[in-house]
């Protein structure tokens, strides 16, 4: 049977840098960061002190106050983007078969700021428990997905994936491949993150994963740097109209590019750091260009998950030297340097830099990356210092998540 092909027809994002599509890619391209103290709460005691927050965010600005009261902020933020992307999709709801519309949305870690404000709120009472109602329904991973659904009245496969890191990744796999398999016509997949706060800074620093170069927030993120000292913590949601393509040309959507393939394995190697030889994110590069119908010559473009910590960086340079060593025209940029790690959210977020550079033939930069760590395999092409033009026909990005989980999608000019 003939492989349905799918295709991307909106997107939408709320980033550190932008609350738009058209906002992020625009700072994102023009080199900023958007790492800064952080204002969420007092940080003061904390090893690090700062973060990639959302900024000028406010949910009235996207829901009535009563709404707010049962959105935990990743839902807020899943809801918002997913408002972009069905908007830039030009999708006439009235006119689709809402029962062939799915959701498949991520999120590492759900609603974190109420479970954490609850317990601390029960923590200060008197033992009394006074839950609020919503604290149940607000908590859950799998809510945003729901929400959307029930916002829109899209009545297809709905369901929540969760892989850390890699989670949003796996997301639009999964969307992908039930849109192959016809039991979709369209699908809204992505994955939203809201950890910036005590808990989790607290945590990640627990396990020393977070830089903590406080003396200068903007310049703290540096994959592949020398001087590189761990990631910075992002926040917000990616969302991405997936659809089958001859739905989409019937209805004569606007097409950015082609989902062409996904990849999934697992490293099995430890709970919190990669493989050291990259074994498992090579198996997830190769099984996605397989997928795809592709080779590593055809890929123009690699954003990888590259956080900025010093084991993991090198891990994925190997994996990608091994895979990509004969291929003279990859370029690789880390965006994590501009925007920060969205854990859950990271991969959505990354893949419309993906699509973006795609249609605009444009690479951002790995700002903040001066040394090249020497470690690192030669002769791999780091776009550093600024974003370069360049026709990208095939792009590839990378998740990989604690507990061994990576996640490839690849992207195809159509």
């Amino acid at each position: 049977m003939k492989q349905r092909r799918v295709v991307v027809t909106g997107m939408g994002a709320l980033s550190p840098l932008g609350n738009t599509v058209n906002d992020f890619w625009k700072n994102l391209i023009a080199g900023k960061s958007g790492a800064a103290p952080i204002t969420h709460f007092d940080a003061s005691k904390f090893k690090t002190k700062f973060a990639c927050e959302l900024k000028g965010y406010d949910p009235l600005n996207y829901f009535e106050k009563g709404e707010v009261k049962k959105l935990d902020p990743f839902a807020q933020y899943a809801l918002a983007a997913t408002a972009e992307a069905i908007a830039d999709a030009r999708i006439n709801l009235d006119m689709i078969d809402k029962t062939r519309v799915g959701v498949i949305w991520g999120s590492g870690n759900g609603g974190f700021q109420t479970f954490q404000q609850e317990i601390m709120d029960f923590a200060k009472g008197d033992g009394t428990p006074r839950i609020n109602p919503y604290f149940i329904p607000k908590v859950i991973v799998d809510i945003a997905s729901g929400w959307i659904s029930m916002k829109y009245g899209f009545m297809g496969p709905n369901f929540t994936t969760v892989s850390a890191c890699a989670t949003s990744t796996t997301s639009i796999i999964e969307a992908m491949n039930y849109i192959r398999w016809n039991k979709a016509d369209m699908m809204i997949t992505g994955g939203s993150e809201a950890a910036i706060n005590e808990a989790g800074i607290g945590g990640f620093n627990a396990l020393k994963a977070l830089s903590t170069r406080n003396d200068d927030p903007a310049r703290a993120s540096r994959p592949f740097d020398i001087d590189r000292d761990g990631f910075v913590m992002g926040e917000g949601a990616g969302s991405l109209v997936l659809e089958e393509y001859e739905h989409a040309v019937k209805r004569g959507a606007r097409i950015y590019a082609e989902v062409a393939g996904g990849g999934m394995s697992a490293d099995a190697y430890h709970l919190t750091a990669t493989h050291p030889e990259g074994k498992g994110a090579l198996l997830g590069m190769q099984w996605a260009l397989d997928d795809a119908g592709l080779t590593a010559m055809d890929v123009d473009y690699l954003n990888p998950h590259a956080t900025s910590t010093p084991v993991g960086d090198l891990s994925e340079m190997k994996a990608t030297k091994q895979l990509f060593g004969e291929n003279k025209k990859l370029n690789i940029s880390a965006t994590k340097s501009s925007i920060g790690h969205l854990l859950g959210g990271a991969g959505a977020v990354e893949a419309i830099i993906c699509i973006k550079a795609i249609e605009e033939g444009i690479i951002p930069a790995t700002i903040n990356t001066e040394h090249i760590d020497p470690a690192l395999p030669e002769g791999l092409r780091i776009v550093t210092s600024q974003s370069i033009r360049k026709e990208v026909n095939v792009a590839m990005s990378n998740t990989f998540g604690f507990g061994g989980h990576n996640a490839t999608a690849v992207f195809r000019k159509i």
